[in-house]
């Protein structure tokens, strides 16, 4: 269960009212690389991960918690950017701060005209509150969320989920000259470092973690590194040994004149029966242990989800 404190995760202040920025920093609240989206992702993937990880669903239902303290640190900041398009502008366009920021002369109008060039559903939809969209008024979507039910794809996801969120936030420091606002945002921006670190740890923890998923790499179709530009540029994405597999790459200069000589690469000019048969094995082999992991885990009988016994510890 959850249990709100009033009290915001860091003490985010603003200097002025700025709708403008107000409408960019939305992309963070409901935008597909922002705070709601990352809560919900891995507080879905929780569930999943709860019988066959238990110490993984406590550290995602952590993240993800963390996460919807995020979303209420911009939440609050864009209501602080608000100050005077909601319904106090008439008063509101007198204080100090607003008149700081208009000079004074023609101040409700020229804040409200800010909000309605910034986006016209602060004045005219929300009233000057937020809501769960992006900066183009694009309403959240479910869509924006990844749960495959494969921790080790999960975890993979997440990396990159985490990386883009940090990327948005230092974009979105290029555009405001607040300096209680960059607090804020380099906080923010920090935070998915750290749980990018935390969730490359969960991964590194789970072995084997690769392939993603159960099943193993075809060997007749691993290491082919086709070209299909022109010209030749050569790196370790397509020469030498590939990372972790203990093979190397075969690099096809012309790959359509191998597609034809192999019929589609269904006559590969080298034997790889061995292989494949290895292959197999694995294949049921990891299987079973996948399996296993979860049914092993499974309780006997009637299922609860919690003990309440242990919940405190």
């Amino acid at each position: 269960m959850f249990h709100h404190v009033k009290s915001l995760q860091f003490n985010a202040r603003v200097s002025r009212p700025d709708p403008r920025f107000a409408n960019l920093l939305l992309e963070q609240f409901g935008g597909e690389n922002g705070e709601l989206a990352a809560a919900m992702q891995y507080f879905t993937q929780a569930f999943g991960a709860k019988v066959p990880h238990p110490d993984k669903y406590d550290m995602l239902m952590d993240i993800a918690t963390e996460e919807f303290s995020h979303l209420e640190i911009v939440g609050a900041t864009i209501q602080m950017l608000l100050k005077g398009v909601n319904g106090d502008l008439k008063d509101a366009a007198d204080q100090s701060e607003i008149m700081q920021v208009m000079n004074g002369k023609a101040a409700k109008e020229s804040i409200i005209h800010q909000a309605l060039t910034a986006n016209p559903q602060f004045p005219i939809i929300t009233g000057g509150g937020v809501t769960p969209r992006n900066s183009q008024g694009i309403p959240w979507c479910a869509s924006y969320i990844n749960s495959n039910g494969d921790l080790t794809v999960d975890l993979r996801s997440n990396l990159a989920s985490e990386s883009r969120a940090k990327l948005v936030y230092e974009h979105l420091m290029k555009f405001t000259d607040d300096p209680y606002i960059h607090e804020t945002l380099s906080f923010l921006m920090t935070r998915e470092v750290t749980h990018y670190k935390m969730f490359e740890a969960a991964l590194d923890s789970i072995q084997p973690n690769f392939p993603p998923a159960v099943l193993g790499a075809d060997p007749r179709y691993l290491q082919q590194a086709y070209n299909f530009s022109e010209g030749t540029v050569r790196g370790p994405w397509n020469e030498g040994e590939i990372k972790g597999m203990g093979k190397k790459f075969i690099y096809v200069e012309d790959p359509l004149a191998y597609v034809q000589e192999t019929e589609g690469l269904t006559k590969l000019p080298d034997d790889y029966s061995k292989e494949l048969e290895a292959a197999e094995k694995l294949d049921k082999k990891m299987s079973q242990i996948k399996s296993a992991e979860v049914k092993d885990a499974e309780p006997k009988g009637v299922a609860q989800w919690s003990t309440y016994t242990d919940d405190k510890k």
